[in-house]
């Protein structure tokens, strides 16, 4: 299908990341699937667009940009464990500030966790990711691909800070102060512990996977 593919799902990746979490669909989904239904259900569906769209990619026209070369791949490999422990910190965290939080009633400006250095910690474990992976892939699918990713998170974080400001309004402003005064550094709780080693966990789970899904092997 040449490039047409390639196109398609990029647009299925818009779509979906998109439609789904407006009105009236999502009210309507959330109604009949629940709040954690939607969130499964949500979740998969972008998991599967995410991984057709990475295979496109690999399926399209190769127009090579410059050459691989190994030093690429361990940069991949060191930039990758921070972005595994910013997930495992983030998700399923009170975060009122971003589109991903859980249980945003509970969220504690005293000890806001991840929050305290980034607001949009997800957005930024996309960032990273994506612009890391620019680097061993130096054709023009790829690139197009990770490229966009990384444009995408960094005017995302934009666009959600608009869109909760209006919001939330005074609330957003005052929570951005509170935050701002507590400790910058993470608190070593039990709950941050095992978050800490599920990210490792991650990390070494995306290592071992990644050959056998996108068929390379960061190791080598």
């Amino acid at each position: 299908m040449g490039w047409n593919e390639f196109a398609f799902a990029f647009g299925a990746f818009f779509l979906t990341h998109s439609i789904p979490i407006r009105p009236p669909l999502r009210p309507w989904a959330v109604a009949r699937l629940g709040h954690a239904g939607f969130g499964i259900a949500y979740s998969a569906l972008s998991l599967g667009v995410l991984a057709w769209l990475i295979a496109a990619a690999g399926r399209a026209p190769y127009v090579p940009l410059w050459d691989w070369a190994p030093w690429q791949n361990h940069v991949v490999l060191a930039v990758m464990l921070p972005v595994c422990v910013i997930l495992s910190l983030a998700i399923a965290r009170p975060n009122p500030f971003s589109f991903g939080g859980a249980q945003n009633d509970r969220f504690d400006p005293a000890s806001p966790g991840i929050v305290r250095l980034t607001r949009h910690p997800l957005l930024l474990a996309l960032g990273i990711w994506s612009a890391a992976h620019i680097l061993p892939n130096g054709d023009l699918a790829h690139v197009i691909l990770f490229g966009t990713f990384a444009g995408f998170a960094m005017l995302g974080a934009r666009l959600v800070d608009r869109r909760r400001q209006r919001e939330m309004g005074q609330r957003w402003y005052d929570l951005r102060a509170a935050i701002s005064e507590s400790p910058a550094s993470l608190s070593l709780t039990a709950g941050t512990r095992l978050r800490l080693l599920a990210g490792l966990m991650l990390y070494g789970g995306l290592i071992w996977l990644h050959p056998l899904v996108i068929r390379v092997d960061p190791l080598v």
